[in-house]
């Protein structure tokens, strides 16, 4: 009967990442429940409720190029065109990240510009709102999520371990016995991807109703609100692109 203590080592550590996930799920949601969110979204509130700083980013710098303020090459460097200071806080943080060379990659603008103080401030002001969830939330169900995905990995490999060390005629029983971890474990992962597709856990529930209302006709709030995938291929490499050197 060897395999009833790794049996239920499996099930506990399942049931401990299980409900780890739940609550921080649950607390995520909650502390957004009583804040008033509003019926109206900025292009940016949008581009981070949906894809976080780096959607914020992606969005400045599509908009910029639209707007023949910048030009994004398809090798992945951003070049200025017109510097002359202005449009708004994310336009000048992508030229304050640029610099005075007029010139730099697009990996290397994305931690700079995803970090300046504008992009902090609408995600306090979208958290003050309840419409996206706090980073400590964010935290925690991501910590919960990789918890769970562990416990799987572990339900596996403990069954694994388990079945040749009992006799032919019982594997079927411990077979049937490491089922229900797994089972449990994979249903959480599952309703988790669920609750956030199509968004990201970037956005509280009232923020991802508020998304699902958002036209997408516009191709700036189709960027925003799903992403580099609806622009032309040109951009898409610019985007992605490391840049020479």
């Amino acid at each position: 009967m060897v395999w009833i203590p790794l049996l239920l080592v499996a099930s506990v550590v399942t049931a401990v990442a299980c409900v780890r996930l739940c609550r921080a799920s649950i607390a995520a949601g909650g502390r957004a429940a009583g804040a008033s969110g509003g019926t109206e979204l900025t292009l940016g509130e949008a581009a981070f409720l949906s894809g976080g700083p780096g959607r914020v980013t992606e969005l400045t710098l599509v908009s910029m190029h639209r707007a023949r303020r910048l030009l994004l090459a398809h090798t992945g460097w951003a070049t200025v065109v017109d510097g002359s200071g202005g449009g708004d806080e994310l336009e000048r943080a992508v030229l304050g990240a640029i610099g005075p060379e007029g010139q730099a990659p697009v990996p290397r603008l994305r931690p700079a510009i995803a970090s300046a103080a504008c992009v902090r401030r609408i995600e306090e002001g979208l958290v003050e709102r309840g419409l996206a969830v706090p980073a400590p939330g964010r935290r925690e169900v991501a910590a919960g999520t990789r918890a769970v995905r562990g416990a799987f990995l572990l339900a596996l490999a403990l069954g694994a371990v388990a079945v040749p060390l009992v006799p032919e005629a019982d594997r079927t029983r411990v077979v049937a016995g490491f089922v229900l971890p797994l089972t449990v474990s994979g249903l959480c992962l599952l309703l988790g991807r669920a609750e956030s597709y199509p968004h990201s856990p970037w956005a509280s529930h009232a923020g991802q109703r508020l998304l699902v209302g958002l036209s997408a006709e516009d191709p700036l709030t189709a960027l925003a609100t799903r992403g580099p995938a609806v622009l032309e291929p040109e951009l898409r490499a610019a985007l992605g692109g490391t840049g020479p050197g």
